[in-house]
């Protein structure tokens, strides 16, 4: 039995859902898709194994075909897609947890042979992003997307509809709108991608207008209690980059602190190994946005009972953790030891480094 004291393990209410326990499984791209970005049987089991969790966010899925970052990530715009996502849905709910889809649209991290009919990727602006990105014929320099024109924002906004349309079909409990990692909204955000000189970019107003459209036509269909925003204020990948993040974020906190979202999922550190973002102060952002905060980046156990004591966060998700230890929320209800990833399947392997990761028990 947890013991009653261990704040990990208390009932808390997110918008209209009640979690049992205060640990999410984040969401992390995994590259196990199958033809046609349809989602495989196999991630029934991946996601059901994990289902200790009380809330599991998905992988980052697209909601069209343009949207499409990478090879083999899953999509949710078509029916076959959507047969796929419920078999997961069905196998997480069986298990107890909730789970939330993760819609997405890569924007500028994509390539023309990633691309149908190998057109190039859209962005908020015509800046190529740093480095190279895999496709299906190994790594390529990214192109220098094509800029959106005005007057197509609105059709990307629809796509996001669509998605959380299809989401809805499959089963979920809600979604969450991947703001974060250099992605589209994220790039519209940011003043180093975003170099527009419309009503989508300049002012950090006018640069969070496409990302609070998207939200008001995805609560259109779920209610704004069942949808959650993804953020990474320091993130640095991918040559995205921001001249002054605390104040782009903690403005977007308060912009979306009287939308009655179901919570503000915030990724607190910075990936890139090469470039250094200057330290920052959540409080702030944490602070404006006021409604249930979702915290992620570097916590253990202890630093997040920390964390939700201090009442900084209301619930930790945790990532890399939970490929190599299914068991989590167990292994840190007990203390037992943490297992290890094998980092070189984080993204091909099928079952290895997928669902073959033992339990304490030695279950499934």
């Amino acid at each position: 039995m947890a013991d009653e004291q261990d704040i990990l393990f208390t009932p808390v209410r997110m918008g209209r859902i009640v979690l049992q326990n205060r640990i999410a499984m984040a969401p992390m791209t995994r590259h196990r898709a199958g033809v046609d970005f349809v989602p495989q049987e196999i991630s029934a089991t991946y996601y059901a194994q994990r289902a200790s969790a009380a809330l599991i966010i998905t992988e980052a899925s697209q909601v069209s075909r343009t949207g499409a970052g990478y090879p083999r990530t899953p999509g949710v715009y078509n029916d076959v897609q959507v047969e796929g996502w419920r078999r997961i849905v069905d196998a997480v709910h069986q298990r107890g947890a909730r789970i939330l889809l993760q819609l997405w649209h890569a924007g500028r991290i994509s390539h023309a042979a990633n691309q149908p009919d190998g057109v190039l990727p859209v962005a908020p602006s015509a800046l190529r992003p740093e480095g190279e990105i895999i496709t299906a014929s190994g790594m390529r320099a990214y192109p220098t997307p094509r800029a959106l024109e005005t007057h197509e924002i609105a059709g990307v906004v629809e796509e996001f509809r669509h998605g959380a349309q299809m989401a809805l079909k499959a089963g979920f409990d809600g979604v969450e709108l991947h703001a974060a990692n250099g992605y589209l909204l994220d790039q519209f955000l940011r003043d180093g991608a975003n170099q527009r000189t419309d009503e989508y970019g300049g002012s950090i107003e006018n640069r969070q207008r496409m990302l609070l459209m998207t939200i008001e036509a995805v609560a259109q269909v779920w209610g704004a209690e069942r949808v959650g925003v993804h953020i990474s204020p320091l993130v640095n990948v991918h040559g995205i980059w921001d001249s002054n993040p605390a104040a782009t974020f903690s403005a977007l906190a308060e912009r979306l602190r009287p939308m009655g979202l179901a919570y503000l999922h915030v990724f607190e550190r910075n990936i890139s190994v090469s470039h250094k973002s200057e330290p920052m102060d959540f409080a702030p952002i944490r602070k404006a946005y006021g409604g249930f905060y979702i915290a992620n980046g570097g916590y253990d156990a202890d630093r997040a009972r920390a964390a939700i004591a201090c009442g900084h966060a209301d619930l930790v998700s945790f990532g890399t953790m939970f490929i190599s230890n299914p068991d989590l929320p167990a292994r840190m209800r007990l203390g037992a030891p943490l297992a290890a990833a094998d980092t070189a399947t984080y993204y091909q392997g099928e079952e290895r480094g997928y669902t073959d990761y033992p339990f304490l028990d030695g279950g499934k």
